[in-house]
């Protein structure tokens, strides 16, 4: 018995001290209607699950089927160094885009390592291989992130990014000082709706409904958002990882109705649990309806096995919410990871 209360004792401590280590210098800044001094809050206060309903989901899952393509070679072109005057999209992974825009390379939460985790012995697997590989990657000027979880802010990649090309990142509040912790300097933070300026393109961030943090002890401690590109005569909202919500009705009467949306549609099982924070294929529709886009192109599914849904269930449920709703293939497409369209 002193044997067991020993390791649990130790093991307890082990995860503690881990969990504090990952965690993230909490923002400070002055009180608004999202953050309360302490902790970022979504709109309309919707909360993501607590600690207890993690441990329900984890003991409880029902996966669906996942089969690891890794092994598949790509036969896919390279991108252009720049692309002027088109607007090239390409989908790379999960969230990770390259926009090709006005002679300006971006890429959106940039992931290339095997496993989005703290470690990489543990955690999601890659099942599939990025559809441009790095080192085919053109020059890149400017990288947005949407908040700092580990499938959308992943360090070895962006520190690599930074390295090669030297881009300028925007971020959400918070995000900032973790980068610069880590070597990259070369950062903006926006609140949301705040925007800059980089270059001819205005980059304004926008509201998510989501939930931040890398470790035990910095939940909320800094912000999340989507993001609204607009060049010359093209518009890209990408939406970042969020939940449905009604504030999405907001969106054409601020930015105007994009030519591009770039929405989520994975990890949304089960629903009891994923609802407040991911959308389902058909939630992402709604969205899609919501903010007026042109077109919409999916993403934040079948690279990465984070929900209970299986690797092709999101294409398939959102080919039948299309159908239900009228709408064509075409006006809300599904990519494989280094195709692209043209906008």
């Amino acid at each position: 018995m002193e044997i067991l209360i020993t390791f649990l004792l130790v093991f307890t401590g082990c995860f503690i001290g881990i969990g504090w280590w990952l965690s993230t210098r909490a923002y400070a800044g002055p009180v608004s209607d999202h953050f309360d001094g302490t902790r970022f809050v979504n709109p309309a206060g919707v909360k993501a699950q607590g600690l207890g309903k993690v441990f329900k989901w984890m003991f409880k899952r029902e996966k669906g089927a996942w089969q690891d393509l890794t092994a598949r070679k790509s036969t896919l072109s390279k991108p252009a160094s720049k692309s002027n005057p088109a607007t090239h999209v390409y989908f790379i992974n999960h969230s990770s885009f390259l926009i090709q825009i006005d002679g300006i390379n971006i890429l959106t939460d940039p992931v290339y390592s095997e496993r989005v985790s703290p470690f990489q012995f543990a955690g999601p697997k890659r099942m599939r291989q990025p559809g441009i590989a790095f080192t085919d990657l053109p020059p890149v000027d400017l990288i947005l992130l949407s908040h700092n979880h580990y499938d959308h802010l992943d360090l070895p990649t962006v520190k690599k990014l930074s390295e090669k090309f030297d881009p300028q990142f925007i971020v959400p509040l918070g995000v900032r000082h973790f980068l610069a912790n880590k070597g990259i300097d070369k950062v903006k933070e926006l609140d949301w709706w705040d925007h800059e300026v980089f270059l001819n393109l205005k980059i304004l961030s926008t509201p998510a409904q989501h939930f931040s943090g890398r470790g035990l002890f910095d939940r909320d401690r800094s912000l999340w958002c989507g993001f609204s590109i607009k060049g010359r005569d093209k518009h890209i909202l990408y939406i970042g990882d969020t939940g449905h919500g009604t504030f999405f009705d907001k969106f054409p009467e601020v930015i105007g109705p994009p030519d591009l949306a770039i929405i989520p549609i994975g990890a949304y099982k089960p629903k009891w649990f994923m609802k407040p924070i991911h959308c389902s294929p058909a939630q992402a529709i709604e969205i899609h309806e919501m903010v007026q886009a042109t077109k919409s192109v999916a993403c934040h599914h079948g690279t990465f096995p984070l929900g209970d849904d299986g690797m092709d269930e999101p294409a398939q449920e959102l080919a039948a919410a299309r159908s239900e709703k009228g709408i064509a293939s075409d006006t809300f497409v599904i990519l494989q990871n280094g195709h692209h369209l043209q906008i």
